[in-house]
C-alpha cells in the first residue's frame, strides 16, 4: 500500500507491505470552519468563562500579545487580524501593542521567519520582540511555585497592562497538549525555570506524557506559573490534518484551554487492538521536522502502540540539522543511554536541552529507531543514537528482518499530531 507521510514541505510517499499492515492511524475527519476569521471574531465576543475581550481591554494602556515561534504551524494570518483589530478598536494604538514571541529556549526568529510566521502586515505595523530565556536580566522574579520551582518570566510580559496568549492546541509529548499555559511556561520563562520544568523529576513521571493533563506535573507547574504571571485572555485554535481550522477557543486561561483540548482529543486519538512490531511514522513535516531535536517527538509519540523490543521507522527532513549546539554536543558525548539517565538525575547536573535526549532515551529503551532524512549525513544520524536508512522502505525491510515475515506494522503518517493508543477489543480507528 502506498501511504504519504508528512515530510518536510512536500510529503513523502512510501510503500508498506500489505501483508504486514494492520492499521493506518490518522486524525478523525472533523469539518473545518467555513469562515475561521469570522469564528475568531465571534470567539472574542463570546468567550469561555470570561467577559468579552472588548470589556477586558477597556482602560488598558498597552498590551502584550504572545505568539508561537516558527516551530508551530499556528495560523496567525487567521487569528491575529481579528484580535489586533479588537485591541485597536478599544483605543490601543499599534505602537502600544507588543507581539512577544514565546521562543522558550529555541533560537530567536529573524525578520524572514517573522514575516513567514506572522505576515508582512503584522511585522510592519506592530513592535515585535523575541523572548530570550538566556538573558537573565530580561526576566522578572515572581517567587516560586508550590513545589519550589523558581518563577522567572519575561519582564516585558509581566509589566504589560494587558496579557493575551495565542496558540495551537495539539498533542504534546511532555505537557499532554500544547496551547494555553504553555505559551508562558516554558514559552516566556528563564533558563532557571526551564531547568526545573524539564528536569527528570518531572519528565520521568508516568503522567508527563502525550494527551494527559490531569496529574501531569509539567502541565500543573506550567499552569501555576502562568497564573502567577497572570493571563487576561487566551485565543487558541485546533486544526485538522490539512491544517484547516476546526475550532476556535477563547477566554479564561484554563477553562478555554480545556474546552479546546476536549475538542482536539476527539480528533487525534486513534486506536489499535494490540501493540505492533513496527511503527512507521513521521515528525509531522515542516515546520516541526526541521531538526532532529523536534523529530524526537515523533518517536516518543508512538511508544504506546509499540511492542517491547519493537522498531520505529521515522522520516524527518532535518533541514536545519540536529538542533542547538548544546543538544548536539551532549548527543555526541552520549554513548550509554542508561548512564546518561543516571547522570542527569544527580544533584547539580543540568545542561540545556538534556530533556530532549531524556525523551529520546525512552524510545531507545523500548525499541530500535531507523531514521530516513535528507538533512543529515549517516555519520550525524548515528551520532544521534539512531540508525540511518537510505529510504523508509529500506527501514521497513530491516525491521521486518528483525521481527520476521509475519511482523505487524502500523503507520502514523502525521507523527505527533496523532495520539495512537492500544484499546483491546476495538477495531483500528482513525
Amino acid at each position: 500500500m502506498n501511504i504519504t507521510l508528512d515530510y518536510d514541505r512536500s510529503g513523502l510517499e512510501v510503500r508498506v507491505p500489505d501483508e504486514n499492515l494492520v492499521a493506518v492511524l490518522n486524525m478523525r475527519e472533523t469539518p473545518p470552519l467555513d469562515d475561521p476569521v469570522a469564528a475568531t471574531g465571534d470567539a472574542l465576543c463570546q468567550p469561555v468563562a470570561s467577559p468579552p475581550l472588548e470589556e477586558i481591554v477597556r482602560g488598558r494602556r498597552n498590551a502584550c500579545v504572545v505568539v508561537s515561534d516558527i516551530t508551530r504551524p499556528v495560523p496567525h494570518d487567521i487569528i491575529l487580524p481579528p484580535l489586533l483589530e479588537c485591541l485597536e478598536r478599544c483605543e490601543l494604538p499599534p505602537e502600544n501593542i507588543t507581539i512577544l514571541v514565546a521562543t522558550g529556549l529555541h533560537a530567536p526568529m529573524d525578520d524572514a521567519q517573522l514575516r513567514e510566521t506572522l505576515t508582512d502586515d503584522v511585522v510592519e505595523r506592530y513592535p515585535i520582540v523575541n523572548h530570550i530565556a538566556r538573558n537573565g536580566n530580561e526576566q522578572a522574579d515572581l517567587g516560586t511555585t508550590s513545589t519550589g520551582i523558581p518563577i522567572h518570566v519575561d519582564r516585558r510580559y509581566v509589566e504589560s497592562d494587558l496579557k493575551v496568549l495565542t496558540g495551537l492546541i495539539e498533542p504534546h509529548f511532555m505537557a499532554g497538549y500544547s496551547g494555553g499555559r504553555k505559551l508562558v511556561a516554558p514559552g516566556l520563562v528563564g533558563v532557571e525555570t526551564i531547568e526545573h520544568l524539564h528536569g527528570p523529576g518531572i519528565l520521568e513521571h508516568p503522567r508527563a506524557t502525550t494527551g494527559v493533563l490531569d496529574g501531569n506535573p509539567l502541565h500543573e507547574a506550567s499552569l501555576e506559573i502562568a497564573r502567577k504571571a497572570w493571563v487576561d485572555f487566551i485565543l487558541n485554535v485546533a486544526m485538522d490534518e490539512d491544517r484547516r481550522v476546526t475550532g476556535v477557543f477563547a477566554g479564561e486561561l484554563d477553562r478555554a484551554h480545556r474546552f479546546g483540548v476536549d475538542h482536539v482529543n476527539g480528533m487525534v486519538v486513534a486506536t489499535v487492538e494490540e501493540p505492533v512490531d513496527i511503527v512507521v511514522t513521521s515528525a509531522a513535516g515542516y515546520p516541526l521536522d526541521t531538526t532532529f531535536y523536534q523529530a524526537v517527538k515523533g518517536m516518543v509519540g508512538v511508544l504506546d502502540i509499540l511492542k517491547e523490543g519493537g522498531s520505529i521507522v521515522i522520516a524527518a527532513g532535518c533541514a536545519d540539522g540536529i538542533g542547538s549546539a548544546e543538544f548536539e554536543g551532549l548527543l555526541r558525548k552520549t554513548t550509554d543511554i542508561h548512564a546518561f539517565v543516571e547522570w542527569i538525575q544527580q544533584p547539580g547536573v543540568f545542561t540545556i536541552d538534556q530533556w530532549e535526549i531524556e525523551e529520546l532515551v525512552k524510545a531507545l529503551k523500548k525499541g530500535r529507531v531507523y531514521l530516513y532524512t535528507d538533512g543529515l549525513s549517516d555519520e550525524d544520524v548515528r551520532a544521534c543514537l539512531v540508525e540511518p536508512v537510505p529510504s523508509v522502505e529500506a527501514g521497513i525491510a530491516r525491521a521486518v528482518d528483525r521481527h520476521g515475515p509475519s511482523a505487524t506494522i502500523a503507520v502514523v503518517p502525521r507523527g505527533p499530531y496523532v495520539i495512537p493508543r492500544v484499546v483491546p477489543g476495538q477495531d483500528a480507528a482513525g
